[in-house]
């Protein structure tokens, strides 16, 4: 589909811009990718790793539209993936969330739109969806952000995905469960009774290239994914492990919810069935209220919301089955010789 074209990433020395490079980084599809992010030890890394001379490099900050601007000329497609993810540190400092979610967000869509990038897919989170958290709440801004922007735009599409917890990705719930289990003490979890979506880091670049490939103005993507409890992730990795290690309930964390939602009802109301993905359009009503309260939705009260209590659940062993694909398991559990990122 593609061919000769300028890819950049922001936050793209994370999981998810390893993940697009090990993807497209050896193929015709885009003649240059820039990795744009403000830690230089992990660009180094990402250099020296790769060593590949269509990969180029730009320290920045999303926050600083000085130094997003001319990353973003010549480009034709932007992943934007930078973003502060994390719900603790984003609930003890929440205005460090909006700077970096929300005013970065909107500063690299206004470069795109002055460089006249052809689309932009920014990525987004299921705590975004009746947010209770700092994290969350910032991101569900940065989705208003994102559509408001793309009203003014002409030469710019601006798409949204938005997906639950990546396993494995960092800092995430695996690799900690994991190394407790390598060192040998008690695995810690929160509730064993919180559901959680499972996807892959696959799973989450193949939601944004669908984004990608059917995005119109507006336009924010789902993918359907399974879900499980915590209680039953720690105990299929205690399985995978042959481990007898203690599970230590710790209680929840600041912001946690007991499941999570990918799609509110009000989303679902409009939301078109894609297959393995939903697509939500924008709303593109203006400010004139009166049709907004002389036409409603009779259908939402029996429409509900998508979330990790109502979607496919995994047992202990379906747990297993997944999460026995992943590289990290296969690395750490298994003693398999694989590349972290191609699987």
């Amino acid at each position: 589909m593609l061919t000769n074209y300028t890819l950049l990433i922001t936050g793209g020395t994370g999981s998810f811009g390893n993940a697009v490079l090990h993807r497209f980084l050896n193929t015709d599809h885009f003649k240059e990718i820039r990795i744009f992010s403000r830690d230089e030890k992990k660009q180094d890394d990402m250099r020296n790793h790769f060593k590949n001379p269509k990969l180029k490099f730009f320290i920045g900050d999303v926050r600083d539209y000085e130094s997003v601007e001319p990353v973003t000329r010549g480009v034709d497609y932007i992943f934007h993936a930078a973003a502060l993810k994390q719900v603790p540190s984003c609930e003890f400092f929440p205005m460090q969330a909006m700077k970096t979610n929300v005013e970065g967000t909107q500063n690299v869509i206004k470069a795109a739109g002055q460089n006249k990038v052809k689309k932009i897919i920014c990525l987004s989170t299921d705590k975004a969806a009746y947010p209770i958290n700092a994290m969350g709440i910032s991101k569900a801004m940065m989705e208003k952000v994102a559509i408001a922007e793309s009203r003014n735009l002409q030469d710019t599409i601006v798409c949204l995905t938005r997906y639950g917890n990546v396993m494995a990705s960092r800092g995430s719930v695996i690799p900690i469960l994991i190394n407790q289990i390598k060192n040998g003490v008690p695995l810690t979890i929160t509730d064993p009774n919180m559901s959680r979506f499972l996807m892959s880091l696959k799973d989450a670049v193949d939601l944004v290239l669908f984004a990608f490939e059917n995005g119109n103005q507006g336009d924010l993507f789902v993918n359907k994914a399974p879900a499980a409890t915590i209680g039953d992730l720690a105990n299929a990795i205690k399985d995978l492990a042959k481990a007898d290690n203690e599970i230590n309930i710790i209680g929840t964390r600041h912001g946690e919810k007991l499941y999570e939602t990918l799609c509110t009802r009000e989303e679902m109301a409009k939301a078109e069935d894609m297959g393995d993905f939903y697509r939500i359009p924008a709303d593109n009503r203006d400010l004139n209220y009166s049709m907004y309260f002389s036409q409603g939705e009779r259908s939402m009260a029996e429409i509900e919301d998508y979330h990790s209590h109502n979607t496919e659940r995994l047992d202990v062993e379906g747990v297993k089955s997944l999460i026995s694909k992943l590289a990290i398991v296969r690395k750490e559990l298994f003693a398999e010789d694989v590349d972290e990122f191609l699987v």
